[in-house]
């Protein structure tokens, strides 16, 4: 396949764009720099300049590949209904021409476990959360690709979880980093009982990878490799790792540390990807967080 990706360039897209390359496929990436381009023709990927704005290149990209790998997201916090509308108007036009141009061409976008309900071990099956403003926001780009479907696409939804870690990726992770950065400790909330699905980047994109040379339309796969670690055992392998105390903020001190992103620190989210595993024949292989954290992923953060 020629597959089109976006956020060619970043952590994951990178690692992903490598992946397809090493499996025989041809990358065209999207990026915005001179920097980007060069990273993307030394790999072996044909660089397209471009941003997310740009939809009617997104559009002609789309068409003249086999696939599109929808990861860019710009994650401004600031502006976060923002970029939703960003995300789902470049959906739209990649979709819309996939959908013109036939022939059963695959989309798969990025989401993420943490759109959908907390406290329980979600599913695929599961849907979004549409009580959580921010949940819902990001969600509605899985509905919006999964109706391309009806159209002739075979569309596909990959949610990651906030900790997807390794060689510099930290996800949720980069949160308590942060902070302790200027709290001279590493903090978590409460018990610390609380748990995040976690996996690393590795096995991500080879799970991207099966999902577009396997998926079936309609499909929502979770790239998670471990359904739930503890967030008092992340921070307290951090602590370890980098030599800091390990303490217990309130819910009203995390307000102070961490600011708007407190409720992420507290939020409970494990999921579960048996179904993905079946589907796609995925078997994460690759370092758990807790020994990630233990071995050289804090090193050039130390």
């Amino acid at each position: 396949m020629r597959v089109f990706v976006t956020g060619a360039t970043g952590g994951i897209g990178s690692a992903l764009v490598k992946e397809l390359l090493q499996a025989g496929h041809t990358v065209l990436g999207l990026t915005r720099s001179d920097a980007g381009a060069e990273k993307l023709q030394t790999a072996g990927a044909e660089p397209l300049h471009g941003t997310l704005a740009d939809l009617d290149l997104l559009a002609k990209a789309a068409a003249e590949c086999d696939a599109v790998a929808h990861l860019a997201f710009n994650h401004n916090f600031d502006d976060y209904l923002g970029a939703c509308a960003t995300d789902r108007a470049a959906i739209s036009a990649m979709g819309a021409a996939l959908a013109a141009a036939g022939g059963n061409k695959a989309l798969i976008i990025t989401s993420g476990t943490m759109s959908c309900d907390k406290g329980r071990v979600v599913t695929e099956d599961d849907g979004i959360d549409m009580t959580n403003p921010f949940g819902a926001s990001r969600g509605r780009s899985e509905a919006l690709a999964l109706g391309f479907g009806d159209q002739g696409v075979r569309a596909l939804v990959m949610r990651l979880p906030p900790v997807v870690h390794g060689d510099g990726n930290l996800g949720f992770v980069g949160l308590l980093l942060r902070a302790a950065g200027t709290t001279k400790s590493v903090s978590y909330v409460g018990g610390g009982e609380n748990r995040w699905c976690a996996v690393h980047y590795r096995d991500a994109v080879a799970a991207y990878r099966l999902a577009l040379e396997k998926g079936k339309s309609g499909s929502i796969f979770h790239g998670v490799g471990e359904e739930g670690v503890v967030v008092k055992d992340v921070a307290e392998a951090m602590g370890k790792k980098m030599s800091m105390p390990v303490v217990s903020k309130t819910p009203e001190e995390a307000q102070e540390v961490f600011g708007m992103m407190s409720a992420a620190i507290m939020s409970d989210n494990p999921a579960s990807s048996v179904k993905t595993r079946e589907a796609l024949q995925w078997t994460p292989v690759h370092k758990g967080l807790i020994e990630d954290l233990a071995g050289d992923m804090l090193a050039k953060f130390s």
